[in-house]
């Protein structure tokens, strides 16, 4: 089963079980497209989704009360991949990053992706030799992913700009 994060929980949203969660999809919208979730290891299904902006307030069968809602406040929200919306060329789902190496253009390399960070613009952390290590894939610095072969190749020099 290959399963993907689509969002995590923010919070109850009123008193009859709504989640407002934030939404790692490209548009909010896509989570419509998305029949069942799991949360914790358990499957609910995906009953009512309310997109706003990067954000959906979502109803789950199962949830019909603040208090249940409450319990999974801050959980992931999963979804099965063949569930989830294709993407465009040059787009990727933040599971599939994690877990690659990262190479310079050269052939150096830099690290392995811990995590990625969803924002205007997306921020890498990578292990590397000297530990953890944070950069905003601006424009530039990303020359190629391939995934088939979990490798992200880099320009050094634009890396070393935007790294903390």
């Amino acid at each position: 089963m290959d399963i993907l994060t689509v969002a995590t929980i923010l919070k109850p949203q009123g008193i009859r079980g709504e989640l407002k969660v934030k939404v790692y999809l490209d548009d909010a919208e896509d989570l419509k497209s998305i029949p069942e979730v799991y949360i914790g290891g358990e499957q609910y299904a995906l009953m009512h989704v309310r997109a706003a902006g990067e954000f959906a307030y979502i109803t789950l069968r199962g949830i019909a009360d603040r208090n249940a809602a409450e319990l999974l406040r801050g959980k992931e929200v999963e979804a099965l991949r063949e569930d989830c919306p294709p993407l465009p060329e040059g787009r990727y789902y933040i599971g599939d990053l994690e877990g690659c190496k990262v190479i310079a253009a050269n052939g150096e390399e830099i690290g392995s992706v811990i995590s990625v960070t969803p924002a205007h613009t997306d921020i890498f952390t990578l292990q590397t030799p000297k530990g953890e290590v944070s950069f905003a894939a601006a424009e530039g610095v990303i020359l190629d992913v391939d995934l088939q072969n979990k490798v992200i190749t880099l320009d050094k020099k634009r890396y070393k700009e935007v790294s903390v």
